[in-house]
Order: C-alpha cells, then structure tokens, then sequence
C-alpha cells in the first residue's frame, strides 16, 4: 500500500482521540472506513473522509497521512 495511516494514530492518541469517538459517538468515518485507517481491512479512502477528519482533529491531510513507495519500509 503506498498511503498509510499511521500518522492519524499518532495525532490522536497525542491529542485524546478514540476510535470510538471518531467512528460512534461523532459519526465523523463510518466503521469500514475506520477499519481501512486503522490497518483492520484495505482499500481506498474518499477524500471527503479526509476532509472530514482534517475538519476534526484540525489538522492538515499531511499529519494524517504519509505516502510510501511500493518495498519501502517505514521507520
């Protein structure tokens, strides 16, 4: 996959935001989209559901998400 997720983790748990809250109690992505974010299920994420959580956690599309080439690692 070459956009990842593991961005938004870090923003939320620095910034006190559950799952719960982004998927249940806020309606902000629904529960497959939060299962592609968070690495439980693959495909594509819309762009309004990045809108959506930038909207939220007041952030830019860069803080939530990063671009690694195909046999690339991260570290």
């Amino acid at each position: 996959m070459a956009i990842v997720y593991n961005q938004l983790l870090k923003l939320m748990k620095e910034k006190g935001i559950t799952e719960y809250q982004i998927r249940v109690r806020d309606k902000v992505v629904g529960g497959a989209t939060m299962d592609k974010l968070m690495g439980k299920a693959s495909g594509h994420i819309d762009t309004r559901s990045i809108d959506r959580l930038c909207a939220y956690l007041h952030c830019q599309p860069g803080d939530i998400m990063e671009y690694v080439p195909d046999g690339e690692t991260e570290e």
